[in-house]
């Protein structure tokens, strides 16, 4: 398993650290350059660099650290510092599919943590772990952004909206088995984590229009807003004002000059820091 030492370098065993193959090289090499040359500074690649290396080996291989040193002119301790503070980027081989609990506050209130040890003892696996056939690798999240729908569960960061320990379980069952698995919302089904990785990278795949984008959950705000005619204040609209044109704030707008006499900040309210000067 790798690990780090106090140099902040990525330690990962011999075999991740076997130069690629030629053709696999030249690939890596062209869609790099692709990426780089989006940035006005090479080193602004990083990221998506590590993650194209991911859709490669499964994870951040010693011979990916190398690769994207090379390609961005860094060193190796600039890269393995990157690659072992987000947690996205994986230390050692990661299963097919990343199953990540939300057990943060909502979630874990309405379910979380009962979905995370049901999953856990099923799997025989805890955080960041592997099963023995390489399909899933199961993951705590402290949140899924997705609160309107929880407990939400996610599949190489697919929702999987109200979940149950039974539908849990049955998810990674039927992904374990190589079945396609559809989200409960956006692209049509799970892909694998080499080809989310690719994605990230900056690589569409074309599927990010499939599905449904927000529910009705989500939009519960808004149908009640536009039910009861409610709207956001009107703000003056720039199109209104001639390129170039300054425009005179009125008192009590956005922006103006407080009057004499008015309150300028909350300190000169009678509770505020000037009204207790002023009492002293």
């Amino acid at each position: 398993m790798a690990g780090t030492n106090a140099s902040g370098h990525l330690h990962v065993d011999e075999e991740s650290k076997a130069p690629y193959d030629a053709e696999t090289l030249a690939a890596l090499r062209a869609d790099a350059e692709i990426v780089i040359a989006r940035y006005p500074q090479s080193r602004s690649a990083l990221l998506p660099l590590l993650h194209l290396v991911q859709s490669v080996d499964g994870y951040v291989s010693g011979r990916g650290i190398r690769f994207c040193a090379e390609m961005l002119d860094l060193t190796t301790a600039d890269v393995s510092g990157v690659a072992t503070f987000y947690t996205q980027f994986k230390r050692h081989e990661n299963g097919r599919y990343t199953v990540g609990v939300c057990t943060n506050t909502l979630c874990a209130v309405m379910g979380g943590d009962a979905i995370w040890d049901a999953v856990s003892e099923h799997l025989g696996i805890g955080h960041d772990e592997t099963t023995a056939d390489g399909m899933i690798t199961l993951e705590r999240v402290e949140c899924n952004a997705a609160c309107d729908y929880a407990p939400v569960v996610m599949a190489n960061w697919e929702f999987m909206d109200n979940q149950t320990p039974a539908s849990t379980i049955q998810l990674v069952e039927d992904l374990r088995s190589g079945k396609d698995v559809a989200p409960t919302r956006g692209a049509a089904k799970v892909c694998s984590f080499k080809e989310v990785s690719r994605v990230l990278a900056g690589f569409h795949d074309g599927r990010a229009d499939e599905g449904v984008g927000a529910g009705p959950a989500t939009l519960l705000g808004l149908k009640i807003a536009k039910e009861r005619g409610w709207a956001a204040p009107a703000g003056a609209a720039a199109a209104d004002v001639p390129d170039g044109a300054e425009t005179e704030a009125t008192p009590g707008s956005a922006g103006a000059a407080p009057a004499p006499g008015d309150e300028h900040s909350s300190a000169d309210r009678p509770g505020g820091l000037k009204g207790k000067e002023a009492a002293q």
